[in-house]
């Protein structure tokens, strides 16, 4: 079977990180790099494919068989709409545009062409998500009752210094990060239903907020805090504990999630389990049967890049579609309307 071409829009971190799964994807070509920057021109010839200025000049010379979007956030509708319009299969970067009407627009066009359309939620992917969710949904923890999740580090100054954008609103934690937490958060309880939130800026006194703590509510019922701080020098996130992104030191005693229900909780991403050994007997008084759930790790990029071939070929219907894409950015833009207003916001 001949490989699947997939073409890369966009040379940046992220589309580094995409050029390097497809070169090392068993299913899939690297056909060209789309990028108009002078840098771009480097990474090409690195990975010796030809460089298109535009999407344009790509379809009219070496239409590939599909293209990763790793391009500003802002060009996402955009060029989101032009791939769709020449039927073109997408993998595109979260979050799916900059704002919720923005996503609609993207969505219709996705249902109404019934294009091929994944959106970049790489952690979706993650074999350490897909053993979480697995336990839930076995019911080893019973009925779930309430999840505490937290996404704490330290984003050194030269972070803010580098792209002072970040510092003004529209930057911040709770739209540059908390998006890939409320797709976690979704794939363990459900969809979210209500959130509250209180934000603070009190530690670096940019506009933008530092510091969040969120209450949520699932449709299931079950409750949910969240603490996101990227001022915080604490390694209780996903990236510090998950060994997913190896640019990260990893805590391997910490954990970013718990969910619990009325037979046991799971910590995530250790797998630690402990539930009670006879469900007619529990107890606070009663000692848990305690163990680790087995499983192994792997890069959530690299399997990301296999299903999105598999989703150009046709073979399978994407993990995370446009309406999830949307759905995520919808609560983030929730969470950070509850924090402005510090009202109950319902979805």
């Amino acid at each position: 079977m001949s490989k699947t071409r997939i073409a890369v829009a966009g040379a940046g971190t992220i589309g580094q990180a995409h050029i390097d799964a497809v070169l090392n994807s068993t299913t899939c070509v690297l056909s060209a790099i789309v990028d108009p920057s002078p840098l771009a021109g480097e990474v090409a010839a690195k990975a010796g494919v030809p460089l298109f200025k535009s999407i344009d000049k790509l379809l009219a010379q070496d239409r590939p068989d599909g293209l990763v979007l790793a391009t500003p956030n802002h060009l996402h509708m955009s060029q989101g709409l032009q791939c769709i319009a020449a039927k073109l299969p997408i993998l595109l970067e979260k979050p799916i545009a900059t704002t919720v009407a923005e996503g609609e627009q993207l969505l219709k066009a996705v249902q109404d062409s019934d294009a091929k359309v994944l959106i970049g939620h790489h952690r979706a992917h993650s074999p350490i998500m897909a053993k979480a969710k697995e336990v839930v949904d076995s019911g080893k923890l019973g009925k779930l009752v309430a999840v505490m999740g937290s996404a704490t580090f330290f984003k050194p100054d030269h972070y803010y210094a580098d792209a002072p954008w970040r510092r003004e609103i529209g930057g911040g934690p709770i739209l540059i990060n908390l998006i890939h937490e409320v797709h976690n958060l979704r794939m363990l309880c459900g969809d979210i239903v209500a959130v509250q939130a209180f934000a603070s800026h009190a530690t670096r006194g940019f506009p933008v907020e530092d510091t969040v703590a969120i209450n949520l509510r699932f449709a299931s019922g079950v409750l949910g805090t969240f603490l996101l701080s990227d001022t915080a020098a604490c390694p209780r996130s996903w990236e510090q504990t998950s060994q997913e992104n190896k640019a990260y030191p990893t805590c391997e005693d910490e954990d970013c999630y718990v969910i619990t229900g009325t037979n046991g909780a799971l910590s995530v991403p250790t797998m630690r389990l402990k539930t009670y050994p006879r469900p007619e007997d529990r107890s606070w008084w009663k000692a848990f049967e305690v163990g680790v759930v087995g499983m192994v790790r792997d890069d959530p990029i690299k399997l990301q890049m296999e299903h999105f071939g598999a989703v150009v070929r046709g073979e399978v219907e994407p993990l995370v579609s446009a309406r999830d894409g949307l759905q995520n950015l919808r609560i983030t833009e929730a969470i950070a309307l509850a924090a402005k207003t510090g009202q109950t916001v319902s979805l």
